[in-house]
């Protein structure tokens, strides 16, 4: 199971074999997710940054993936080795804390979860907060070398171009439609890209769906799914969804939009997909 309820949680403080991270972060703020933490986390918690832990300096969009080897050193640095459970949570309905989920899923630790509901679940059961800052020794991380499910864009172009594949938008509607970009340059959606927002894998209590639910949000769109969102985060939240309805793990589209919208590629605005870009070329500079 990737998730985990507040009380498992709660029963499980004080396990050594149990490594917590506070996955919290703001796009319009990046440093509120640190502030925060400092303010009072789950005890035992460690904080693992966005920018710092689990992306790369440079590379397609605005997150993109770090090297696998830079990754495990980073989280191995943290304490986090091959015999730990992880817990990852935030304050977001769980849309950051996916990105550490998935990053770790995908390299091969299978001891990952999410906090379901994430801290303000854990409050609302009675869960405590903790001002002390962990300090666990470093540990051994043994991961895959390679990322395995991830396209990018000049594949992900091609494959809309022959439809052979779905291409999902995690992003709010409003940015999907082009109604409002805080970040990325152009304003907009990639040509032929779905909308199919977090919010939308979570019930009004912040905790995700039942399976049969959260199945019913992608099940018309196998048998192959690309998810995306601006920069390749919460574009991990809808493959969390997707493993919990029990679908086929969709590839990763780690660039996403703002990858997209940096290339000079033409982009589509409205509720509708629109049609993929059919020459490669398009929209690029001569």
């Amino acid at each position: 199971m990737s998730l985990i309820a507040p009380d498992e949680l709660r029963a499980r403080l004080g396990d050594p074999v149990l490594r917590i991270c506070d996955v919290r972060w703001w796009l319009t703020d990046p440093g509120k997710g640190r502030r925060d933490y400092a303010a009072g986390h789950i005890p035992g918690a460690v904080f693992v940054g966005m920018e710092s832990d689990l992306a790369a300096a440079e590379g397609p969009g605005r997150h993109p993936l770090p090297s696998p080897a830079a990754f495990a050193g980073r989280m191995a640095a943290l304490g986090i080795g091959d015999e730990h459970d992880v817990v990852a949570y935030d304050d977001a309905g769980g849309t950051i804390a996916a990105r550490l989920w998935w990053m770790l899923d995908d390299l091969g630790h299978r001891g990952v979860r999410v906090l379901d509901g994430g801290i303000a679940a854990w409050t609302a059961a009675g869960g405590p907060l903790a001002g002390e800052v962990p300090a666990f020794p470093p540990a051994r991380l043994t991961l895959r070398n390679a990322w395995t499910r991830v396209l990018d864009r000049g594949a992900v172009t091609e494959r809309l171009r022959r439809g052979d594949i779905s291409l999902i938008d995690a992003r709010a509607p409003e940015r999907y439609r082009g109604d409002v970009e805080p970040v990325d340059p152009v304003p907009g959606h990639i040509p032929g890209a779905v909308s199919r927002p977090t919010a939308g894998n979570l019930a009004p209590d912040g905790r995700f769906l039942d399976p049969a639910a959260l199945r019913a949000r992608f099940v018309d769109l196998e048998p192959a799914i690309v998810t995306s969102c601006g920069s390749g985060v919460t574009a991990c939240h809808n493959a969390l969804a997707m493993r919990l309805a029990g679908l086929p793990a969709p590839v990763l589209y780690p660039g996403s939009y703002s990858d997209w919208a940096t290339a000079g590629l033409p982009v589509a605005t409205g509720d509708e997909p629109g049609a993929p870009v059919q020459d490669p070329g398009e929209g690029l500079p001569s």
